[in-house]
């Protein structure tokens, strides 16, 4: 596995032998009048991969790649020609060729090794409890089957980013080239939300047109409206998604702003381009972030409110609108709550909670009713959807996995922070305020899950679990310092005696 790990010392030849490859199909498309502008984009993408597959194949690099695809092609929207019962889209290719070659590397080389993580027993029991609670509602499985596994198998995929994020991201300059290409990433797609704000038009609708391999589903391009204003959703599923995306990576920018003031553009960006979807459930991860850094870094942040109201001023400028939109959104006429309850079922969170947690809930609410079960809107297998759609994720966890769902998904998130809330206290170092942003970011995606079915929307919840991995990472580059300082405190106790080759000690 040197060529997956980036080490391979025949570079020269294989890159050769791929480039005299590409001309001569390149000659041969020519000379047959085959479709040039489908195999030209394939030749230059394998010429370009030979030029430079020594530093893409190394895991940083492979584990970037999939943030960029996941960033930059819409899930759902586009796919790849294959006469498969799933739609082959580019992410689920990567992410399987990827995990293969670390299971592989796992199997093979003394090098890659699985890492324990401080989260392994939230995440193994809320598997369990999902599988427990399908075991538990067979009868309600198996009238929508197929959806089950789907969703099952997504999450499954989840776990994989996560453990691979862990496992082949080491070093805490890994975990920092990593988060540049998050940030910068995430900084493109939102001057392209802005773009799409201003014009209405949106870039990620045409990207066939510059990779003509890649498929148009013309059915899952959204088009939503609030207050007579064409909604940005640009390489997200729904606008309410990419909002959430763009705002839970902002505390990762400010992170950045230590090693370059260049990245505070980032930061800008990211929250512009956030706000420009005119969603509260954005307004309120900005104000879960705000909080968090108000807690953690409490002297740095009131230096910059009087930077308050000239940022205010860009927000306005840049998307004209927005503010409004926003207060709008959050003081309606009538109130928000009187809004919410004058719904239907299914059209309104509050219209819809108490008869989800009377008809849904209380009938098993230990294990629920059963994990992927509800399909609130038809499908190929499903085409009566069986429940109203929540748009709160934490009740939709509650109905299908139950109280032990619901409270294991929660101690997830409280593990995680709790684990790295000490070290994010600390000191001012860049390792801490990198934990700082991870805290800010897991807890604004926490809250923001209480506003829309946060699951259903792939790319947000693929960086949570991402972000989630590099936050573990940088947790665990500590970890023989941690070793060292926990052994010189029990040696100060007496609890160990050292020894000379041994300088942790041993028990007494």
């Amino acid at each position: 596995m040197r060529l997956v790990l980036g080490e391979e010392k025949r570079g020269p030849a294989f890159s050769g032998a791929l480039v005299l490859a590409a001309v001569a199909l390149l000659a041969f498309t020519v000379f047959t009048s085959d479709r040039l502008s489908t195999v030209g984009p394939l030749l230059a993408l394998g010429v370009l991969f030979a030029v430079t597959h020594q530093t893409v194949l190394r895991w940083r690099s492979l584990i970037a790649l999939i943030v960029i695809v996941i960033l930059y092609i819409p899930m759902k929207r586009y796919s790849l020609p294959a006469s498969l019962p799933i739609n082959l889209e580019p992410y689920r290719l990567l992410v399987f060729f990827v995990a293969v070659g670390w299971a592989t590397s796992l199997l093979i080389d003394p090098r890659v090794r699985f890492r324990r993580t401080p989260v392994d027993l939230p995440l193994v029991l809320f598997a369990f409890v999902a599988l427990l609670s399908d075991i538990a509602n067979r009868g309600r499985v198996n009238a929508v089957q197929s959806e089950v596994v789907r969703k099952s198998l997504f999450f499954l995929t989840y776990f994989i980013v996560f453990y691979l994020t862990v496992s082949v991201v080491r070093r805490f300059s890994e975990v920092e080239f990593v988060t540049r290409v998050l940030v910068a990433g995430a900084a493109g797609v939102g001057v392209l939300a802005l773009v799409e704000r201003n014009t209405g038009y949106d870039v990620f609708n045409h990207l066939q047109t510059v990779v003509p391999f890649l498929h148009l589903d013309p059915h899952q391009v959204p088009h939503l409206h609030r207050g007579g204003r064409l909604r940005v959703y640009a390489s997200s599923q729904h606008p309410i998604a990419l909002g959430a995306a763009l705002a839970m990576l902002v505390p990762f920018a400010i992170y950045l702003t230590r090693r370059s003031a260049w990245w505070w553009g980032g930061a800008v960006l990211l929250t512009l381009g956030s706000l420009a979807t005119g969603s509260r459930t954005a307004a309120v991860m900005f104000a879960v972030i705000v909080l968090s850094y108000l807690l953690l870094r409490p002297v740095q942040i009131r230096r910059f409110w009087p930077a308050l109201i000239p940022a205010l001023l860009v927000i306005h400028l840049a998307t004209p609108g927005a503010l409004g939109g926003i207060k709008e959104a959050f003081f309606p006429k009538g109130g928000l709550i009187a809004q919410e309850h004058k719904h239907a079922v299914g059209s309104g969170r509050l219209a819809t909670l108490s008869p989800a947690l009377r008809r849904e809930f209380d009938p098993n609410p230990l294990v629920g009713e059963g994990f992927g079960t509800r399909v609130p809107v038809k499908t190929p297998t499903v085409p009566v959807p069986n429940g109203p759609i929540f748009d709160d994720q934490w009740l939709g966890i509650l109905c299908e996995t139950g109280l032990a769902g619901a409270l294991t998904l929660a101690w997830l998130f409280l593990r995680l922070i709790r684990r790295l809330l000490p070290e994010a206290k600390d000191d001012q170092s860049d390792r801490s305020w990198f934990l700082v942003a991870v805290i800010a970011s897991t807890s604004s995606f926490a809250a923001s899950m209480l506003f829309y079915d946060t699951f259903s929307f792939i790319q947000v919840t693929f960086l949570l679990f991402i972000t989630m991995g590099l936050g573990v990472s940088a947790y665990l580059a500590a970890e023989p310092a941690r070793l060292e300082a926990r052994a010189a405190k029990r040696i100060a106790r007496g609890r160990l005696v050292p020894r000379l080759d041994d300088p942790y000690g041993q028990p007494g």
